[in-house]
């Protein structure tokens, strides 16, 4: 009887600094010089309220499908766009196809092309492989890794493409790391505050990096959860 009272004390001991691990547990990116609270959305603000969809705009390493109608000699598929921004076109030479739409990229060879060799050229432009327009999503989610982004992507989505967050998850401690003009900056988010709809959900932009922390309370928790059973069984010697 006393040796199961001293295994059922040191349960309960766990038990009770668990708890207070839950209760003030802070992710990994808490001591992060992050914004955070209402201040992280002036470094990453939230989407559009309209739901407007941004038109894709072609970047370094994506590749293009290029069809001049009626003329498949300079009609190119598979095009890569150079690490400068440039494609090379036949006839034209290299041209500069990174932040440009698909259909300005078409009036600008169109024009191109008409300046010299074609009478009124109908050219239509295709993004065959996007490599530019991508987001990286890391730590605790179920599979974390590179996503292309299709259209207006915000955190909810880049977590919802990695398969969610998993069971140890620190969702009050959710980074998105941006590098604009040479500088890194970043801010954290609450994921349970932005799917209550208390805070808004933040618009991501390419190359952005979401960072879901750890809860170190939370794995603890958990790998109790799962000894348990086995600690049942050796309470009864």
């Amino acid at each position: 009887m006393t040796k199961n009272l001293i295994i059922l004390t040191r349960q309960l001991s766990g038990l009770a600094i668990l708890a207070g691990l839950l209760g003030g547990c802070a992710g990994t990116y808490h001591q992060a010089p992050l914004a955070q609270g209402k201040s992280a959305f002036a470094v990453i603000p939230a989407a559009a309220g309209d739901g407007s969809i941004p038109e894709y705009r072609i970047g370094p390493a994506d590749s293009v499908d290029i069809n001049v109608f009626q003329e498949p000699d300079i009609s190119v598929k598979g095009l890569q766009v150079d690490a400068a921004g440039n494609i090379s076109m036949p006839l034209i030479g290299r041209v500069k196809a990174a932040g440009y739409t698909s259909m300005e990229l078409a009036d600008m060879l169109a024009h191109r092309l008409g300046e010299r060799y074609y009478v009124d050229p109908q050219v239509t432009v295709s993004v065959s492989g996007s490599v530019s327009q991508r987001v990286t999503v890391e730590g605790q989610v179920t599979e974390p890794g590179i996503y292309a982004m299709r259209g207006t992507t915000t955190l909810l989505d880049a977590i919802a493409q990695a398969k969610g967050e998993t069971e140890n998850a620190s969702v009050r401690q959710v980074a998105v790391v941006r590098v604009q003009d040479g500088k890194r900056t970043g801010a954290v988010f609450d994921l349970n505050r932005i799917r209550r709809g208390e805070d808004k959900d933040p618009q991501l932009i390419p190359r952005d990096v979401v960072i879901v922390g750890n809860s170190t309370g939370k794995r603890m928790w958990h790998d109790l959860l799962r000894a348990a059973p086995l600690l049942n069984v050796f309470a009864q010697f």
